[in-house]
């Protein structure tokens, strides 16, 4: 039996023989239905990969507020831990000292910090007493004989003070009104 050689190169050189001899195919242009069928399916591509970004868009941006919303409060605590310790030391203090004094200044003090704490963040105590009543920023619990003209309409007592928040009220102010 005789060897062949064999040479790499063979079906190569047969595969481009066979492409040469091969009846040339004529391409037919295509169809407008074809074409329609084309576009419409690049379309629907373009559609559903339009349609994922945007889910994946509202669940980022779910995502994100849900942080938001956890972690909105954050600095506002953490101003007022300083607070809370000075709360602790004069707890401390009341409980070691008799002096009413000191301890009555002491509380002041915490008081103030707590109250400056606050407005530094934006908190602003709405001022009520002896204005004219304004539903839009109060809530009348009562109504009380006014002592004289001047106090009819007007607040004449304040049971809940009022809070702004950066100029948007954040609780309506309880009051007694004249009448």
């Amino acid at each position: 039996m005789e060897e062949k050689e064999i040479n790499e190169t063979e079906p190569v050189i047969d595969a481009v023989n066979n492409a040469e001899n091969a009846p040339e195919v004529e391409t037919e242009p295509i169809s407008e239905l074809d074409q329609l069928k084309a576009d419409l399916a690049d379309q629907k591509d373009k559609f559903l990969r339009l349609l994922a970004e945007f889910e994946n868009f509202k669940r980022r941006t779910a995502k994100e507020r849900i942080d938001l919303i956890q972690t909105a409060g954050k600095d506002v605590i953490v101003s007022l831990l300083d607070v809370l310790d000075d709360c602790d030391r004069a707890e401390k203090q009341l409980n070691t000292s008799d002096d009413i004094v000191v301890q009555r200044e002491g509380i002041q003090l915490v008081f103030n910090k707590i109250r400056s704490t606050m407005q530094a963040k934006g908190l602003v105590a709405m001022e009520s007493v002896n204005k004219d009543f304004n539903v839009e920023l109060h809530e009348a619990i009562t109504e009380i004989p006014a002592a004289n003209n001047k106090m009819k309409g007007k607040v004449v007592d304040e049971v809940t003070k009022g809070y702004f928040l950066n100029d948007k009220i954040i609780r309506f102010a309880k009051v007694v009104v004249g009448k």
